[in-house]
């Protein structure tokens, strides 16, 4: 327990992670964690979050919150023993970047925030940085989906992106025939990645986030197969034929 449990909640878990690290008394397993290995439990745990948000939990929500908030704390705490940041430079920079990026609100700039003026002030922060692409910055943990729209969208700040959405449509009709026409595994996932590239390019064309559209065709499609499994029962529904399997699939629809 905390020597000091009445301290405020922050300082209690900074001190427990300090405690779990601690050469001497700590926990074997975090002890030999790094940034590397700690990353995919960060991710994992900002997904948690998602879902719970998406189930309206909100006592799952706060926990998962929790989670996310101790994977922050746990890398601040790695960062602070090899000598770069600490937690309170974290919670810092992100202070200073968001009244920096709402000049309308804590300066007298004016005006509101557009997604337009948003993205000019990230820019100009990559250029502070010394960025040299546009497209520097895009993270490549991002679910690919997402990744893609981002990507597209910085191209297209640019000017490079089609007109209209007729040019992205003839685009996945071009992709379609050219996956068809492959013939070695290697080409084959090349022209599918190709034509998911440029699906996503024209639901984006209609203001549609891919990533949120693929999600709730996953939720509808979980729904309509679990019910048809119970309409069928599980250990039953791989018995049935695929046209009765059909027919369940209509029947689910039209309830």
């Amino acid at each position: 327990m905390s020597d000091a449990p009445h301290e405020p909640p922050i300082d209690r878990l900074l001190h427990i992670m300090a405690r779990l690290r601690d050469p001497a008394r700590g926990c074997d397993w975090d002890l030999a964690q790094n940034f590397a290995t700690i990353a995919p439990y960060t991710i994992e745990e900002a997904y948690e979050v998602a879902d719970a948000i998406a189930r309206v939990d909100m006592k799952e929500l706060r926990e998962e919150l929790g989670d996310l908030l101790f994977q922050v704390v746990f890398h601040a705490r790695m960062a602070e023993e090899a000598g770069h940041f600490a937690f309170d430079d974290v919670a810092a920079a992100i202070a200073d970047k968001m009244e920096a990026r709402h000049p309308h609100i804590f300066s007298d700039a004016g005006g509101r925030m557009t997604e337009a003026r948003w993205e000019d002030m990230k820019a100009s922060e990559r250029a502070g940085k010394g960025v040299a692409s546009a497209l520097d910055g895009v993270a490549l943990a991002l679910p690919a989906l997402m990744r893609a729209e981002k990507l597209q969208k910085r191209a297209a700040r640019t000017g490079f992106d089609w007109p209209d959405p007729s040019g992205s449509k003839a685009k996945i009709a071009e992709e379609i025939a050219e996956l068809e026409a492959a013939s070695s595994d290697a080409d084959k996932l090349e022209e599918a990645g190709d034509l998911l590239f440029a699906a996503v390019n024209f639901v984006r064309a209609y203001g549609i986030s891919a990533e949120d559209a693929l999600r709730g065709a996953n939720a509808k499609f979980e729904a309509r197969f679990r019910a048809m499994e119970t309409l069928a029962g599980v250990e039953d529904f791989p018995k049935l034929s695929l046209d009765q399997q059909e027919e369940l699939w209509q029947q689910v629809k039209k309830a």
